[in-house]
């Protein structure tokens, strides 16, 4: 089973902003987004991104709980004139993660690793890739199939509901009824690929309980976490992607019931009145796993 990775809160931060910068080592997010994109206006994309290698060096090996924040650059899109530079910079500075916006097609993807395995990028530098156009919509089942290659790079899924809203003309409602299909394919798409997937942005970061509804849906979507624009966001993204203690001991319970000596090889147990399967021992072991590697 692979390492799980804890991507409840991740936090966009403008390169720009060396103020932010500067706090990365004190937050309690799992993952920041150093944005060249959405942050930077044109006429300091250069500069922004010139900022790279100092807020790498300056990478904290740890924030204040103990665990070290995973660092991600979205860059430009690669057709844009800041693109590939952009990617190639990220690139050296050994990041977790690079996200790709405006990704439409699989293409769009190979692309971006071509460029990378060209240039002699550790394998360790992954891919992570914006759904937020009509069009990556229709393409994400074969997008996402490039999660099942390794030599793609791709780990995640990031949803762009801004974008996406401007992008079809749908109404943005609280609720978000009308993102709520897309959403939802996403995750599908994301399952099928082996892939993680991030919720997008809410906008108003003053209004936290909004948030917390979000958050909360998003969990129950499937959803690994959320992508956030404030700090003062974190908390409610760390508590709603957390498995319930409840949970945890039901996940124990399974686990415990399979290893006993008289259910050695059986692939169908009974266990408090329910029928238990092998499957449900998978899943008993992936939430044990997220929730050690959390902090329960």
């Amino acid at each position: 089973m692979d390492t799980y990775r804890p991507r409840r809160s991740v936090l966009y931060v403008p390169a720009s902003n060396d103020k932010a910068l500067a706090k990365i080592g004190q937050l309690s997010c799992d993952a920041v987004i150093i944005d060249l994109e959405d942050a930077a206006a044109s006429a300091d994309k250069i500069a922004a991104r010139g900022k790279l290698p100092r807020i790498f060096a300056s990478r904290p090996a740890a924030n204040h709980i103990g665990r070290r924040c995973e660092m991600v650059v979205r860059i430009n899109p690669l057709a844009s004139e800041w693109g590939a530079d952009d990617l190639l910079a990220a690139a050296s500075c050994e990041p977790n993660g690079i996200l790709l916006p405006k990704v439409d097609t699989p293409r769009d993807l190979l692309e971006a690793g071509d460029l990378l395995d060209d240039n002699s990028a550790p394998d360790s530098v992954k891919i992570w890739a914006m759904i937020e156009t009509a069009k990556a919509l229709l393409n994400i089942g074969v997008i996402a199939e490039l999660g099942r290659d390794p030599a793609s790079r791709l780990s995640c899924f990031v949803a762009g509901t801004n974008d996406l809203v401007k992008d079809t003309g749908v109404l943005a409602t609280p609720d978000r009824r009308y993102l709520m299909p897309w959403l939802m394919q996403m995750v599908l798409a994301a399952r099928a690929g082996g892939l993680d997937i991030l919720d997008g942005v809410a906008n108003d970061f003053r209004d936290l309980d909004a948030l917390a509804r979000e958050c909360t849906e998003a969990a129950a979507m499937g959803f690994d976490g959320k992508t956030l624009i404030h700090p003062a966001q974190i908390e409610a993204a760390n508590r709603a992607f957390v498995p319930s203690a409840e949970a945890v001991a039901e996940a124990r319970a399974v686990k415990n019931a399979f290893s006993l000596a008289e259910n050695a090889g059986k692939a169908v147990i009974a266990l408090n009145g329910k029928m238990v399967e092998q499957l449900h021992l998978v899943q008993a072991e992936k939430l044990l796993a997220k929730a050690a590697a959390i902090g329960e």
